[in-house]
């Protein structure tokens, strides 16, 4: 009977893929008409186009704009940054002209033979306060920027005729602590469906358990009729290994009068756990039918994990303890603005991989999808965060404008669409909000944890809490189910002692300042120091007043095991908030990145690579271009614990790794070194003094040519891959030359485009999409991007006086 059943069900899905897709996605990326201005009666399908540019979506309109330090610049009070008086603060949210409004026109395809079918279009994230048009008529808005959403635009259409899908943006002054971008600067689709079929984010999917080599898989799916009649119909779903084969499947017939959830389990045999080595990702495919006539089918992306938070032991993974050594992102993509690009996500999620890094909180806002399957694909946990702001306004317009009428949509509209992915382990409901203080503040933190509760049960609610004690003594911290910490490694031991059943972690550390090869001397801790011009030392010892070392927090991570672990702020450098320069023109990007804004690793890089991996990392800074007897520090970031320096063949003795001092605990420290030209170098010693590894820093000599290295020599000729090559100015010998500031111009020849260019230089005003850009400490990069068609470009960088440089991409369908 079993073997006749599964006979009939295979049939059924043959001719159904035989037949016309039930649901069809189109995605709606190019030709695009845009304008930056207010335009009276711009959702009108009948008006003059005239002056507005064609562009592509996913669209920053200010990423390609000229910085001036007058946008957003404001007198404001950061109770955050410990002020207690009003500064006037320059850069704060990136000096790029993200204020204003914007309106952008697209012609949608929709033939007469679509008219028994629902049209929905649905948007990823739109730089804010979307207002959206299909034919001169409203269809619905959206105003939190950060929120993805969805409308059902059927009963506006002109089937047959022109259609003109309209949005219109505005971003308000004083809405953001950060460059939050602007435009429609994630993706937008059009879906297609029957009027029977499961809606936006429409799955709920958990594996509750997960033993006796099964895993039990529990899928709840909401489906819509709105055929006007009741409908009987069958709900089947087949879940789907890796390799394609099917598993498993189960079948119900439902009435279905207007929506229903249809609640389906399914036992899967020995599945392949998720997990950060070996990430396995497993699709349920749920298809509707009426009789034999397939009416939807919908794909929702698992994998098979547990894991549990503990008060004592840390964080465990499918049974495993797993330190969480993460970091924090805003959502900008440095040269390339908010404009979402999966290559980019790709490259800068790799490069945090090779460092060690395992987690991302996906500061403070939703994160674009695309992050969270990668995630999924690659093998990261994510702390999905929401809000920086509830009802007290840390900004003017910000969130605070919005909190009610929209807090409780968005939070559902975030949790719907993100609750399916394995990576997701925490809802983060608010970083640093000033409730911590307030009287208010647990009923708002009550609220908000009890839709995380109810919507999805399956997964703890936390907060970043800076405002520690105010935390703990007005509930909050009780309240959430992971209480977390911002920047207070020094009261861990105390906060657990006072509440061992507290499950912690720290939601923010460090908040080291640096310049990408900016070196200063004597190499010693300075606290919200500033010097021209307006950089901050790469020895990885100055941060602001609230903020502390890489080191400090080592220390309290290898030494208490109840904590979780730790998300550094931050990952990348990002547009805006230049602290500790927030009042100094130009800084208008952050020095808080252990990579920089163009995705090249500062020194800290490989101090945390030796802290988070069991790789063999030997790293020597500073550069060795100096005055002829200046005294200098010499800094080893490495997994060894000896070594010893040398000087031009001399040596200037052993240093071991010295837990006495914070300093020497995680690092090799050579002081008071007299400056002569030549080189420096480092071997690291085993505990007989026996050689294992060196590296070596030379003095360059006179800039000579230039050198190019790209991430990938081949790419997707789809028109939106991205190759990223990394431009150094060498000398003649092949040594970088650590203070090169050459202006560099850019060609391209075939089947790519240069898309943009930076340098890391966080005072830099020059523009992100010119073909040209000067080094910044002999480095700069440039992002190149295929055309749509197979074949190779050539990427060609030349400099007055240095030795040109081409490279070859090839871009293959």
């Amino acid at each position: 009977m079993r073997t006749i059943i599964l006979f009939i069900l295979a049939l059924i899905t043959l001719s159904a893929c035989n037949m016309e897709a039930s649901r069809k996605v189109v995605l709606l990326d190019e030709d695009w008409q845009f304008i930056n201005k207010e335009v009276e009666n711009g959702q009108q399908a009948k008006i003059s186009t005239e002056g507005w540019e064609t562009v592509s979506v996913p669209h920053d309109w200010a990423i390609s704009g000229e910085f001036d330090e007058s946008i957003d610049a404001q007198e404001t009070m950061v109770i955050e940054d410990g002020e207690r008086v009003p500064k006037f603060r320059t850069g704060r949210t990136g000096g790029l002209p993200h204020i204003g409004i914007g309106w952008y026109r697209k012609a949608l395809d929709l033939p007469s033979t679509l008219k028994n079918k629902r049209i929905h279009v649905e948007f990823d994230g739109a730089m804010s306060h979307a207002k959206v048009y299909l034919n001169g008529e409203f269809v619905g808005e959206w105003p939190y920027g950060y929120a993805s959403f969805g409308f059902d635009i059927t009963d506006h259409v002109n089937f047959g005729g022109e259609n003109i899908l309209a949005v219109r943006l505005e971003n308000p002054a004083f809405s953001s602590r950060w460059y939050p971008g602007a435009g429609i600067y994630r993706n937008v689709r059009m879906v297609v469906t029957n009027p029977v079929f499961v809606k936006q984010w429409g799955t709920y999917l958990t594996t509750p358990e997960i033993k006796d080599g099964k895993g039990t898989v529990n899928l709840k799916t909401r489906v819509l009729n709105q055929s006007g009649e009741s409908r009987k119909v069958r709900v089947e779903t087949q879940i789907i290994s890796p390799a394609g084969e099917s598993l498993a499947s189960i079948s119900d017939e439902i009435d279905l009068d207007n929506e229903l959830t249809v609640e389906q389990n399914l036992d899967v045999p020995i599945p392949k756990l998720w997990s950060l080595e070996s990430p396995t990702m497993y699709k349920a495919v749920t298809r509707i039918f009426d009789d034999k006539k397939e009416l939807d089918k919908y794909e929702t992306p698992f994998g098979f994990r547990y894991f549990e938070f503990t008060n004592n032991e840390g964080f465990y993974l499918n049974g495993e303890r797993v330190q969480l050594n993460g970091v924090c992102l805003h959502h900008d993509l440095g040269p390339l603005g908010s404009a979402v690009n999966l290559s980019s996500l790709r490259h800068r999620m790799k490069l945090l991989q090779e460092m060690g890094c395992n987690s991302i909180r996906t500061s403070h806002n939703p994160p674009t999808p695309e992050m969270l399957e990668l995630a999924d694909e690659m093998g990261f946990l994510i702390l999905d965060e929401i809000f920086d702001e509830w009802r007290l306004a840390k900004t003017e317009n910000g969130y605070n404008t919005l909190w009610d009428e929209w807090a409780e949509k968005d939070m559902v509209a975030w949790i719907h669409r993100d609750r399916n992915h394995p990576s997701v382990i925490a809802w983060s409901i608010g970083n640093e909000i000033r409730e911590q203080g307030a009287e208010d503040g647990l009923e708002t933190c009550k609220f908000l944890v009890d839709i995380c509760h109810r919507e999805d049960p399956s997964r703890p609610t936390t907060a970043g809490f800076n405002n520690w004690r105010g935390a703990i003594n007005n509930g909050l911290a009780d309240a959430v189910d992971l209480p977390a910490w911002n920047y207070k490694p020094q009261f861990y031991t105390s906060i657990h002692k006072e509440h061992p059943d507290w499950t912690m972690y720290a939601s923010e550390t460090a908040s080291t300042v640096s310049s990408r090869g900016e070196y200063f001397f004597p190499a010693e801790v300075k606290v919200m120091y500033t010097r021209e011009p307006y950089h901050s030392s790469s020895f990885d010892l100055e941060y602001p007043s609230w903020a502390t070392s890489p080191d400090r927090e080592f220390v309290a991570q290898d030494s208490l095991k109840f904590m979780a672990g730790e998300f550094v702020w931050t990952g990348f450098d990002y547009l805006g908030e230049p602290t500790p320069y927030n009042v100094e023109w130009p800084s208008r990007s952050s020095y808080f990145g252990i990579i920089d804004l163009c995705g090249i690793p500062k020194d800290r890089y490989f101090l945390y690579q030796s802290q988070w991996t069991d790789k063999e990392v030997l790293h020597l800074l500073p550069h060795w271009n100096w005055t002829a007897g200046q005294k200098v520090s010499v800094h080893c970031y490495t997994s060894f614990d000896k070594g010893e320096l040398f000087l031009n063949g001399k040596s200037l003795g052993v240093r071991e790794k010295d837990p006495a001092n914070l300093y020497t605990t995680y690092r090799l420290v050579w002081d008071d070194i007299t400056y002569e030209p030549g080189e420096i170098k480092v071997v690291t010693l085993d505990e007989n003094n026996n050689p294992l590894k060196e590296a070596v820093v030379k003095t360059a000599g006179e800039p000579a040519k230039i050198v190019l290295e790209t991430d990938r020599n081949q790419i997707l000729a789809d028109g939106k891959e991205l190759a990223f090559v990394t431009v150094s100015v060498v000398d003649e010998n092949g040594t970088l030359c650590p203070q090169a500031n050459n202006l560099i111009q850019f060609s391209t020849e075939g089947e790519g485009s240069i898309k943009a260019v930076g340098n890391g230089d966080p005072t830099s005003l020059e523009s992100f999409v010119k073909p040209f850009r000067k080094t910044f400490n002999g480095k700069c990069m440039v992002l190149v991007q295929s055309s749509k068609t197979a074949g190779e470009f050539t990427l060609k960088a030349e400099s007055e006086g240095l030795e040109a440089q081409e490279i070859i991409i090839k871009t293959s369908l």
